[in-house]
């Protein structure tokens, strides 16, 4: 009996096992565990409670700043182009080149010392033009000479070779290596002196020593602008401009102190006629009774004279060449007897206003044989007639004088035709 119930007692716990098992699979999972109970926190009369606020919080956090809004620029990027700031003129036996000191057209001026023609440095500054000359013989200044069948073509290099500025290492400029060339044609010339021009240029240009400049050149009956075409006819009046460029040099006033009219560039060749002497006396008017004058100054640099035109009697080429004998001095240099230029209109008046400078002009001989029909003579015995010179003999007061011919031609001069 005993044993019955054990068996019963056995059974039952087994099937309650099972019972209890199988809601746990259904559940999918054990039912947690309670957590034993924990004490209860027991507050200290110190420590921090959480802090209240009687009004709510109004900040709140920045926007995150906007980008401006892009701006359309009229922009259009610069290339640099080629600057013409340098020019040669290729003379007979020398090159004479001038460089803008603004070498690259930039508005930056360059040092002269960082510039040179081959080896050769600069000889004078045009500071008026802001301009660096260098003159050289054809042969110097490290040129070469190429040749072809046409032409001797002698070439220059200019080398600019910026320094820092100051005690820096900055530049504003880069390295430059200009060529300069000048041309001569090899025909119809076999000799080995220089090349002799075939014309001699109506605007003729002679260089005296410190870089003086005297020119002859034609021009418009205004006297405004060089005259583009150098044919006249009898009656005509021919004006003609003299002047003298100056580099460095103080205030210059120019004259034209004697000259003369020849059928040849010769200026000794016959015939020939002087319708300008004894320094600074246009005696064209005073002999023929023309309207040949000086013109009244507009500049000390600058004199104007009107010739009428003419012609050598039996001389068939109608040409005329014009050789002057031209002198410049100090403006600080008063007009006098030596330095004048006097016109005969109803006596003899001085193209600046000093007529008493024109007191010795009636003591010349006019017309006569020592006057047109003998050679040129140079204003001082035993210098060479076409020689540059400075003459330091003139010197006073710490004024000197510079003195150069220049001739003009040829000038044809064509007869009227009577209808």
């Amino acid at each position: 009996m005993v044993m019955k119930s054990t068996v019963v007692c056995l059974v039952a716990l087994a099937l309650l096992g099972s019972l209890c098992h199988a809601q746990r699979a259904q559940s999918g999972g054990y039912l947690p565990q309670q957590k034993p109970a924990q004490e209860p926190v027991k507050h200290h009369p110190h420590q921090q409670s959480k802090q209240t606020f009687e009004r709510p919080l109004t900040w709140e956090y920045p926007e995150d700043p906007t980008p401006d809004p892009e701006v359309v620029v009229p922009f259009e990027l610069r290339y640099p182009v080629a600057a013409a700031t340098v020019a040669v003129e290729c003379r007979e036996s020398i090159a004479h080149v001038e460089a803008k000191k603004d070498l690259f057209g930039i508005g930056q001026f360059i040092n002269p010392a960082d510039i040179t023609l081959g080896n050769c440095a600069p000889v004078a500054v045009d500071n008026a033009n802001q301009v660096l000359i260098f003159e050289t013989e054809l042969h110097s200044c490290h040129s070469t000479l190429t040749v072809t069948e046409d032409y001797l073509i002698y070439s220059f290099t200019l080398n600019y070779d910026p320094k820092p500025l100051a005690d820096t290492l900055v530049v504003r400029t880069s390295k430059a290596a200009v060529i300069v060339e000048c041309h001569y044609p090899r025909k119809h010339n076999v000799s080995s002196l220089p090349l002799d021009p075939l014309w001699i240029p109506f605007s003729a240009v002679k260089v005296s020593e410190e870089f003086l400049y005297f020119t002859l050149r034609l021009m418009t009956d205004d006297g405004q602008n060089e005259r583009p075409s150098f044919q006249y006819y009898l009656g005509d009046i021919i004006n003609v401009e003299a002047v003298v460029k100056q580099f460095f040099h103080v205030p210059l006033r120019v004259y034209v102190e004697r000259c003369v009219a020849t059928i040849a560039p010769d200026m000794n060749s016959l015939p020939h006629y002087v319708f300008i002497e004894n320094n600074g006396c246009l005696v064209d008017a005073r002999i023929t009774g023309s309207s040949s004058k000086f013109m009244a100054r507009t500049s000390d640099n600058k004199l104007q004279f009107q010739l009428e035109a003419f012609r050598f009697q039996n001389a068939g080429s109608g040409l005329l060449y014009i050789t002057c004998h031209l002198k410049a001095t100090s403006t600080l240099r008063p007009i006098d007897a030596e330095h004048r230029a006097c016109s005969y209109i109803n006596g003899w008046k001085e193209a600046s206003g000093q007529n008493a400078a024109c007191g010795s002009c009636e003591s010349g001989v006019f017309g006569g044989k020592s006057g047109n029909q003998g050679p040129w003579l140079p204003p001082n015995p035993g210098q060479t007639p076409g020689r540059k010179i400075r003459d330091v003999s003139q010197r006073e007061n710490n004024v000197f004088e510079w003195e150069g011919d220049v001739t003009l031609g040829p000038i044809p001069i064509g007869e009227r035709v009577v209808a």
